[in-house]
């Protein structure tokens, strides 16, 4: 059975507002443990300390959240079918996430709160809507965001470090750190705006989402104002100063050994990967930051040899990654189903 959003009386005005604080929440929780992933490789290689690495994520994080809209756009309307779901879905996805996140986090396993989100938004609108409120085309993205972040971060990585060995084969280690000291910080730099342009805007695009719900347009009223971003990315800017060192450490320390090369080589990998499948040609793809990063250092590790990479660690990571949709799926559909029924 299906329910039509003026259906529900969690569709009021107090209950957008407790929706939004839930929704910010969860990108506020996303800026805390999220966003490290942007900078692990450049804290953990030591070009930066950890107080001014946090500081430039957390202003390129604002930058990138600002640059196009089309991954806000893929997530909002394009996972779940705005025309029959309640607000309650909207905050039971964004709450599963968090509650998961914070756990991960304890335990410092770096975890994607992309996917996470994506599959707490499935739970909770399955769970008062059913299976035919989930959008084909926009799951068709976010499976593609997978495969994507896992092979081209990873391959990408290993192509990448290989071509730099050739360039520097010649350098003395101390002229090759001299060198790619400074472009780490560039890297890192474009690595924090590629989190913000594709993980900052999947709140965005929640949030416009609570907004034509509780107007009652649906996805056709569904529409991106300057003001949610300007919310959102300041709620993760600052969210982000508050680091995340647990998390730096699991993926930059112990995954494998790195140096500013191999900082650069995974940065420049990921953050392109993420740039161009976020915005460019308008695609939307929603990718894991975390997903994307850890593959790519995973990458630059096997260049040098295959038992350079830390293994157990990696399979360690890929689990959390595996058990985030099921979780939050059903965190989505327990809490959604709670909702629905006080409601």
């Amino acid at each position: 059975m299906q329910f039509a959003p003026e259906a529900s009386m969690t569709d009021t005005f107090t209950f957008l507002v407790i929706t939004f604080i839930i929704v910010l929440g969860f990108e506020a929780v996303n800026g805390w443990t999220d966003a490290p992933n942007a900078i692990a490789t450049v804290v953990s290689t030591r070009v930066l300390a950890p107080a001014a690495a946090v500081a430039m994520a957390a202003f390129f994080n604002l930058v990138g959240a600002f640059t196009g809209t089309a991954v806000a756009t893929t997530v909002g309307k394009e996972i779940i079918d705005l025309d029959v779901v309640p607000l309650e879905v909207l905050a039971a996805g964004a709450l599963a996430v968090i509650i998961w996140s914070t756990f991960a986090w304890y335990f410092g396993l770096p975890t994607s709160e992309s996917h996470g989100l994506v599959a707490g938004l499935a739970g909770a609108a399955v769970a008062v809507a059913g299976t035919d409120v989930l959008l084909l085309d926009g799951w068709i993205k976010v499976l593609a965001g997978v495969g994507l972040a896992v092979t081209v971060g990873f391959g990408g990585g290993l192509v990448v470090m290989n071509l730099l060995l050739r360039a520097i084969r010649k350098l003395s280690s101390s002229a090759v750190r001299r060198i790619f000291s400074p472009l780490q910080v560039v890297s890192a730099a474009f690595m924090a705006w590629g989190h913000g342009t594709a993980d900052g805007q999947k709140s965005i695009g929640v949030l416009a989402a609570a907004i034509a719900i509780y107007e009652g347009k649906g996805t056709e009223g569904f529409e991106v104002a300057w003001w949610i971003i300007l919310l959102a990315a300041s709620t993760m800017a600052v969210s982000t100063a508050l680091g995340g060192w647990r998390i730096i450490r699991t993926l930059g320390m112990r995954l494998t050994h790195l140096e500013p090369v191999h900082g650069f080589a995974a940065e420049a990998t990921a953050a392109t990967t993420l740039g161009v499948t976020s915005q460019l040609g308008g695609f939307g793809i929603p990718l894991s930051t975390t997903h994307t990063i850890g593959s790519a250092i995973m990458g630059v590790g096997a260049s040098k040899r295959l038992s350079a990479v830390r293994w157990g660690i990696g399979y360690n990571i890929v689990g959390a990654w595996i058990l985030t949709f099921p979780i939050c799926f059903g965190l989505g559909w327990l809490i959604a189903s709670v909702l629905h029924l006080a409601a």
